[in-house]
């Protein structure tokens, strides 16, 4: 499963991020709990931490959490995508 996220910077700028598999994993990891619990258990920490993990995974920000959440205005979870293991063509 994929997670988008829209990211907008108190600069005005904007990013968007994808939590692939690697995050969730990490997630759990870090968190100790089930990535399937966000639904029940929501929190605004856990958005934010996945779309900073994808960034930093990505190279896309070399900033920690805490100095790269200082920089955040809002964001938004966008469609979570259910993408296949192995496609087979016929």
């Amino acid at each position: 499963m994929r997670i988008t996220f829209q990211i907008q910077y108190a600069d005005g700028s904007a990013a968007e991020a994808t939590a692939s598999v690697a995050d969730q994993v990490a997630f759990e990891q870090v968190n100790d709990r089930s990535i399937a619990r966000l639904a029940d258990d929501f929190r605004l920490t856990d958005a934010c931490w996945l779309a900073w993990h994808s960034l930093h995974r990505t190279g896309k920000t070399g900033l920690d959490f805490e100095s790269w959440l200082a920089t955040v205005e809002n964001v938004e979870i966008g469609e979570s995508k259910i993408v296949p293991l192995e496609e087979t063509t016929t």
